[in-house]
């Protein structure tokens, strides 16, 4: 399973990117936001939010319509990246995250 993606990750510490936006799934809920950093056991999002529902999840991805947001009051969060299940690049506009 040699994608373009994994071979470029192979080069760096983490397949993430700084600064893209990310959806996160983490085992217990997701959050949205951009990545600011990495480090060895978390990851930094600003501008971020909980996501209490997707929604249809394959309908999110694609429209970028969330049902239920919720920014975090500073708008910085910590995720533990033993907590990740996956992350995918969000492609939409931050805006778009509240309707």
């Amino acid at each position: 399973m040699a994608t373009k993606a994994r071979k470029k990750a192979a080069k760096r510490e983490h397949p993430y990117q700084i600064g893209k936006l990310y959806l996160i799934r983490t085992v217990t809920n997701y959050a949205i936001g951009r990545l600011t950093w990495v480090g060895p056991q978390e990851l930094v999002l600003e501008d971020a939010a909980w996501v209490a529902s997707t929604g249809r999840f394959e309908a999110a991805l694609r429209t970028g319509e969330l049902e239920e947001v919720e920014p975090w009051p500073d708008g910085e969060v910590v995720i533990g990246r033993g907590s990740i299940v996956d992350a995918c690049l969000w492609p939409h506009a931050p805006a778009r995250l509240v309707r």
